[in-house]
């Protein structure tokens, strides 16, 4: 009943463009907007601790824009054109195996604070499009950790240490892909490395949907 009533009302008032507001085609990101996002190179941004760091493109523009929408203003729906960006980014990659995906976790603060792990709806969409198995429970985020923006990487490290715990109970047996929405220093998807390989998991790859302009 609710689609139908989402749908009705779509009808009525056509969804604009969260880019440039064009209601032509009544979607949230519209094709024309959706071409402007650019891929980086299909190779490794970095490697931390022999792990492949994958970033899918630089953020300016419209895809900060996207993941600000998604992340602080409450637009959901960008999680969809987010998963399919990164999807379409992975499958140049050719990376072959049967993946457990893991979104970077959130403090129970922070979801507390914004209601929702902005990259766990991302990882959904995503594991829609691959086939792969979504995993929230591998990895939890167990220390309450102040925003990264302004910090160097040394006081990174420091700020995440210790900050996610696996349960190797909740382990799928299977390559493990982290996913994060921007990697700037590396420092979180470090930790969590470091974390999964301290209890023994060593099949990893991680990918961001964007890093800083170099």
């Amino acid at each position: 009943m609710k689609k139908i009533l989402e749908s009705f009302l779509d009808l009525i008032y056509k969804k604009k463009c969260y880019f440039c507001r064009s209601s032509k085609y009544s979607l949230k990101m519209c094709p024309k907007c959706y071409e402007e996002l650019q891929f980086t190179d299909f190779r490794p941004n970095r490697i931390i601790e022999g792990v492949n760091i994958y970033s899918c493109g630089v953020y300016e523009k419209v895809l900060q824009k996207l993941i600000r929408g998604l992340k602080y203003h409450k637009q959901k729906e960008l999680a969809f054109y987010l998963a399919k960006f990164m999807y379409e980014y992975w499958t140049q990659l050719e990376i072959s195996g049967d993946f457990q995906v893991v979104p970077t976790p959130l403090h129970k603060n922070r979801i507390r604070k914004r209601k929702y792990n902005h990259m766990e709806l991302v990882a959904v969409e995503f594991c829609k499009l691959t086939g792969y198995t979504l995993n929230t429970e591998l990895i939890k985020r167990v220390k309450d950790t102040k925003p990264q923006y302004r910090l160097s990487r040394k006081e990174r490290l420091q700020n995440l240490s210790q900050a996610f715990e696996v349960d190797l109970s909740k382990n799928l047996n299977k390559p493990v892909l982290i996913l994060d929405d921007i990697c700037t220093t590396g420092a979180t998807f470090e930790e969590m490395i470091n974390a999964l390989k301290e209890q023994g998991i060593k099949n990893i790859v991680c990918m961001a949907s964007s890093s800083p302009i170099c």
